[in-house]
């Protein structure tokens, strides 16, 4: 065996070092040899001029069968070395970048691989460029934030800190005696910086994520859970077969032919031992939120579990409360406290549409509902379809206001607490007390979708209903298995998740002028002067009238935690660093969303219509920032329609939305049209505008513009 020297110029055969005068270098691989210890050194002086070693001139000495291709792939590749070495155009660098690209086989080259990166860390770049702590010039670890605005790693703002400092390292602000003792991390830098990391990882290096599904003819009949997780009941448990072929966005009653099991749909009056199994026979699908519904698309069903103390229920009618108004930040499941408003978004959007186009809501009666002398003694308890007649808002029991809709019974059978044998007949409405001091109260003043017919005596569509979105879980095995829609469009960008992390802990909302406070909270800087508005940092004292007292500083709690932050509302200063990253990422946020719209408009004309969604909502300020000048322009100019992006909201907890299919859009005033009217607005000297008309395809609608006609 001939073996060369290694990388530190020691023979492989000898263990010695040759001289410089024993070394024979190959022609081909540059490989350096020790010429004592070779078996057939070369001859000649010429010879050593274009020898080859021994690995070269025979690239195999031991044949192993190989497949011809191998075989000619290896005599190619030294003959190609052989060509580059031979020509003399070429410098010494060329020649070995030359044979670096052959012997890579195509692989990418540091420039392709840079470009790639490039586009996968736009994201973190935008972090990187404006949040740099400024002691090691890397992303914070641990980052700090301090009341001037500046970021910095934990462990070198406390060496800071330890040499005696006490001011920025930036601009020389003087930092709180208390923060410098127990400087606070601030958590939303955290998530942020982990969320751009993850995506550049995921994005580069990590290999596709393997999920793991159980088809829905291969689940139990019952909820099931593992034995680990038995301790605990079923809050670990996982949903059994679901028994009906209905899609999970499907409206109205669950007929017999959507029942092969039994052949008989789900029937009013059948109760369930608990919302899971519910689940499966699609009378309600969400074991934990009381909505079951998208904003754009409407309401299927809700479920009255006694989750808010403003439902009254009377049985044939109720009052029931929205979603939202209670903080569920953390590991938290419930809290009966409201913390905030409740506003018509997400689930509580989903029930106003319903209310506007009068669509059918299945309703279900679990045994938590305590107040109600309609509710059932134990499980959950299908009570059949009702109708929204009218929504609002009102203060609620605990001060904060929260969003009320009226819900009338209109189901062909009779409800399970009466002995009569017909369904339900048109009846008037309720006189509601809490309407006197309502406010933005919704009342449909066009034909309902699902109303009574005199001439067959019971409730039908009246309208087509609105087509499904969302695939169909097949119940046997025999039909196939689940067909599913892609739900491209509706994954958020990496973007708007950044974006939804910048927001005030206050509003809810995308944060203008951002500050954070010595605890490493964020607000907007008008929420956080307002939530103090009328407060002074003084408090004058006297004794009953009679003599002055020593004035007091009057403590200003967090409206998160309880430091006091009064000190730094004298002088707040705004985090400067974080609002430059909010701005990169909305303008980053608003190209990507015309670089679409764009293309998507180009393909119009040949590609199938989709469903598109409107992220506006994402990058949504502060509506204290909210300019009057603005509000007036878009006022009067009624033909200008906007739509916000919302997720599926939940009545008990927060929920992912499953999906937002795109449904018509409608004002107030408006029902639900068979194609959309002409704008109304300002004519333009040259031509009109094109009108929006409505093209269905699948079941999606979408709306294009016409081609306006050219003006001689």
């Amino acid at each position: 065996m001939e073996l060369p020297c290694d990388g530190d110029g020691n023979c492989m055969i000898c263990k010695n070092k040759p001289p410089t005068e024993e070394i024979l270098t190959c022609k081909t691989c540059a490989t350096p040899w020790h010429a004592s210890c070779l078996s057939s050194p070369p001859p000649t002086m010429a010879a050593l001029l274009n020898w080859d070693c021994p690995d070269c001139s025979n690239p195999n000495p031991n044949p192993i069968p190989v497949a011809p291709t191998q075989a000619s792939s290896t005599s190619d590749l030294i003959a190609a070395i052989r060509a580059i070495e031979n020509d003399s155009s070429l410098s010494d660098l060329d020649k070995a970048k030359r044979r670096q690209e052959l012997l890579s086989k195509g692989a990418p080259s540091s420039s392709d691989s840079a470009k790639v990166n490039a586009t996968n860390n736009h994201i973190l770049d935008v972090l990187s460029g404006r949040l740099n702590c400024s002691f090691c010039m890397q992303l914070p670890e641990r980052p700090v934030t301090t009341p001037c605005g500046h970021n910095f790693c934990l462990k070198c703002f406390q060496k800071w800190i330890a040499q005696g400092k006490q001011t920025c390292a930036n601009c020389r602000h003087q930092i709180p005696q208390k923060m410098a003792h127990n400087p606070r991390i601030n958590s939303t830098l955290v998530f942020a910086i982990r969320m751009a990391k993850s995506s550049q990882s995921g994005a580069t290096n990590a290999p596709p994520k393997m999920y793991q599904y159980v088809h829905n003819q291969d689940r139990p009949d019952k909820a099931y859970t593992t034995e680990r997780a038995k301790k605990s009941g079923k809050a670990n448990a996982c949903s059994g077969k679901v028994f009906v072929t209905v899609p999970p966005d499907h409206f109205g009653p669950i007929l017999a032919e959507n029942d092969p099991v039994r052949n008989m749909g789900v029937l009013v009056g059948e109760c369930w031992e608990d919302r899971l199994e519910c689940r499966q026979w699609g009378a309600h699908l969400p074991h934990v939120a009381g909505i079951a519904g998208q904003s754009k698309y409407g309401a299927q069903s809700v479920a009255l579990s006694g989750g808010y103390e403003d439902d009254e229920d009377h049985g044939e009618w109720f009052l029931y409360t929205g979603s939202g108004g209670r903080d569920l930040s953390g590991n938290k499941r419930t809290n009966k406290s409201h913390s905030f408003d409740q506003t018509f978004e997400k689930g509580n959007e989903a029930l106003r549409l319903s209310c506007k186009l009068g669509y059918p809501v299945r309703v279900v009666r679990s045994h938590k509902e305590k107040r109600s002398a309609y509710a059932p003694e134990k499980g959950v308890r299908y009570d059949g379809i009702y109708r929204i007649e009218k929504c609002w808002r009102k203060s609620g029991k605990q001060g904060f206001k929260v969003c009320r809709y009226l819900f009338v019974r209109c189901d062909n059978d009779p409800a399970p607490w009466t002995s009569d044998v017909h369904g339900d007949r048109p009846r008037p409405l309720p006189a509601i007390r809490e309407l006197k001091n309502a406010v933005d109260l919704i009342e449909r003043k066009g034909s309902p979708a699902w109303d009574f017919d005199d001439e067959k005596g019971c409730w039908l569509w009246k309208k087509a209903p609105p087509s499904s979105q969302k695939g169909v879980n097949c119940a046997s095995p025999k039909q196939g298995m689940i067909i599913r829609k892609s739900k491209k469009g509706l994954k958020l960008a990496m973007k708007e998740k950044l974006l939804k992390e910048f927001s005030c802990q206050i509003c809810r909302k995308l944060m203008a002028n951002p500050l954070t406070t010595p605890c490493a909270h964020n607000f907007c800087k008008a929420c956080l002067e307002g939530a103090f508005a009328g407060q002074s940092h003084i408090r004058q004292r006297t004794c009953e009238g009679r003599r002055t007292l020593r004035a007091q500083k009057n403590i200003m709690k967090c409206p998160v935690c309880p430091t006091d932050i009064a000190d730094f509302l004298q002088n707040p200063q705004v985090n400067t660093q974080l609002m430059d990253v909010i701005e990169s990422l909305q303008q980053k946020t608003e190209e990507m969303e015309n670089s679409e719209d764009c293309s998507e408009e180009s393909n119009d004309a040949h590609e199938t219509p989709k469903a598109t969604f409107d992220t506006a909502d994402s990058a949504e300020t502060c509506p204290v920032q909210v300019n009057n000048n603005l509000k007036e322009q878009v006022e009067s100019k009624p033909h200008l329609e906007t739509q916000k992006h919302e997720t599926n909201g939940v009545h008990d907890m927060p929920t992912v939305d499953e999906g937002s299919p795109e449904g018509p859009d409608m004002d107030d005033s408006k029902e639900l049209p068979t194609a959309h009217k002409p704008r109304q607005g300002n004519k333009r000297k040259k031509g009109n505008d094109g009108d929006s008309e409505a093209k269905e395809d699948d079941g999606v609608k979408t709306r294009s513009k016409k081609a306006k006609p050219a003006v001689a």
